[in-house]
């Protein structure tokens, strides 16, 4: 049934096709979180928690409507953008450049990760919609600063810190598939990769796979195989604290945010160090697992910074409806990476394409029955938990 992209009506469905596409253990390191994977499965799930409450004879039709947001002084077409994910040309051989271009056809905003495998300046060249660079706080600081510098030369408007990170997460689905980046196959792993020809001769008859923000500063991930969670805690620097998340914002002097707040005190703080907007996020649950969802924590963190700053959330989102009870709390707007990876997977830019799309018709369809031409004409008025 869902052999081709056109098939796929929802995240779901491109979930079930980029399963039949991947390798296993690459489909695997998309899909799984850590631990038990308890916190994966409720970001999604919370989202549940609540009902909205629609208005009739409002006279809204799809003509009348407004999706645009502002988010970090960035101008955004509809309330809803691509997160930064790592190592997107294993899933699709033109990886964060096909994300880019499908995001920039939307006219939202698109994130590219520090262990990115299309390098900031070739990003900036082809790719015109906002765009953010996520910084991962290397032990190496002069990869820390190699990237700084070429974001800002590249003209990236907006930089996201991630900060949960100080350890690497428990993501169990690798170590039992074997996934590494460079891959490295064993017997157990070779038949999936044989099971799946197509992938691998897209894999070998592009671009040479790369990190490209990374590859003339560490071997590892490079030239040295390892896994997403042992990079983390080999490699990222355990000492990060707020002062030189302070620090960061002031060199990189333009609109700066937080990736990976999920409490009220810590969204206070990134408001004293100056930022532009907290992401409310867990890592999509791949991290601390049987933590809160950035869902459950969005109205007190609004409450407590969302007049002084912009509050981003951040995980599970897979429906329209999803995006509209985040901005009845507060949220300016949302985000997310593996509703477009799946797509990604499933069919290049195309898919992502196709992907965006849906959500943005779900979306404006949603707000129709809702009985609102804008996005800022939701509250909390608008929802009712169980």
């Amino acid at each position: 049934m869902f052999g081709s992209i056109k098939n796929c009506h929802n995240v779901k469905d491109f979930r079930k096709l980029a399963k039949k596409k991947l390798p296993s253990p690459i489909f695997h390191y998309i899909d799984g979180g850590s631990d038990d994977e308890v916190t994966y499965r409720r970001n999604t799930e919370s989202y549940e928690q609540c009902d909205l409450i629609p208005d009739v004879l409002s006279g809204v039709n799809k003509e009348t409507l407004d999706l645009s947001t502002t988010v970090m002084g960035q101008k955004l077409d509809m309330p809803l953008y691509c997160a930064p994910t790592a190592l997107q040309r294993l899933f699709h051989h033109d990886g964060e450049m096909a994300v880019g271009k499908a995001a920039e056809k939307f006219g939202t905003m698109f994130g590219l990760s520090s262990l990115g495998t299309f390098s900031i300046e070739d990003i900036a060249k082809e790719i015109k919609t906002p765009k953010l660079f996520q910084l991962y706080v290397h032990k190496d600081e002069g990869l820390n600063r190699s990237m700084l510098d070429r974001a800002k030369a590249a003209n990236f408007e907006t930089l996201a810190l991630t900060v949960d990170t100080a350890s690497g997460g428990n993501r169990e689905r690798d170590l039992y598939t074997g996934f590494t980046y460079p891959l490295k196959l064993s017997l157990s792993s070779m038949m999936e990769f044989i099971l799946k020809p197509t992938w691998g001769i897209n894999h070998v008859t592009h671009k040479k796979f790369e990190l490209s923000q990374l590859k003339d500063h560490v071997k590892e991930g490079t030239s040295v195989a390892i896994s997403v969670g042992e990079y983390f805690t080999k490699m990222l620097d355990d000492k990060l604290d707020w002062k030189r998340a302070e620090e960061i914002n002031k060199y990189w002097g333009k609109p700066f945010a937080i990736k990976g707040i999920m409490s009220v005190e810590d969204a206070k703080r990134a408001v004293d160090i100056g930022a532009s907007a907290v992401m409310v996020s867990n890592h999509g649950g791949r991290q601390l697992d049987g933590s809160v969802t950035p869902f459950d924590q969005l109205a007190e963190i609004v409450d407590a910074v969302g007049d002084k700053i912009d509050v981003i959330c951040e995980g599970g989102i897979r429906r329209g409806t999803h995006v509209l009870k985040a901005l009845s709390l507060g949220a300016k707007a949302c985000s997310g990476g593996r509703m477009y990876l799946y797509a990604l997977a499933a069919g290049g830019q195309q898919g992502v394409e196709r992907a965006i799309g849906k959500l943005r018709e779900e979306i404006e369809r949603d707000m129709i029955l809702m009985g609102i031409n804008s996005i800022d004409q939701l509250s909390r008025k608008n929802i009712k938990f169980r």
